[in-house]
């Protein structure tokens, strides 16, 4: 009877192990909404996942790296004679800030911001390789990775650790974003 508890036990720790991964690594078919702050899945069909030690040695490598993280606005209704300034941001050295082109639904001008963008850093070359990111815990560079890939890149790096990462594992300290529209 004791084998068969203890047999129940390792079962029972093995079923629930499985689903507390299954909890924490959401799989998505389409692309992701708000919140666009929040656990990220650790695979990506068609994409290469990397960490940011491997970012690191891509960067050095000269691979492409885009950032896709959102640029925030002057608000509207502000009163008369509010003083509006943007707030910096701040990314890895030499990427592309290709702001705005990671949410779920994409206007005309951030669906070609990211096309453009995509064909300016591969120099058209489908096959050649690009590092999509963000910050650590941001769907908008899943989801401009996953547009990569449903567009044809095969070259597509997904670097869910972002910015936050990239600091974290020592690479080299951050710089101004001036952002683009290719």
């Amino acid at each position: 009877m004791t084998a068969y508890r203890l047999a129940a036990c390792v079962i029972a720790s093995v079923l629930a192990t499985a689903a507390a991964v299954a909890q924490t690594t959401p799989q998505v078919d389409l692309y992701r909404g708000e919140p666009y702050n929040a656990p990220v899945p650790d695979a990506l069909k068609g994409a290469q996942v990397i960490d940011a030690d491997r970012a690191i040695a891509m960067d050095a490598e000269g691979v492409p790296f885009l950032d896709v993280f959102p640029r925030k606005r002057k608000p509207e209704g502000l009163p008369e004679g509010t003083i509006w300034r943007e707030p910096r941001h701040d990314t890895i050295p030499g990427a592309v800030w290709l702001w705005d082109t990671g949410y779920q639904r994409q206007s005309d001008a951030e669906k070609a911001r990211l096309e453009n963008g995509l064909r300016a850093a591969t120099g058209g070359d489908l096959d050649a390789p690009v590092v999509i990111f963000c910050r650590a815990d941001c769907w908008m560079s899943w989801n401009a990775a996953k547009r990569a890939v449903a567009w044809g890149y095969t070259g597509v790096y997904w670097f869910p650790g972002g910015t936050d990462g990239w600091q974290q594992a020592g690479g080299a300290d951050l710089v101004k974003a001036e952002p683009v529209d290719p």
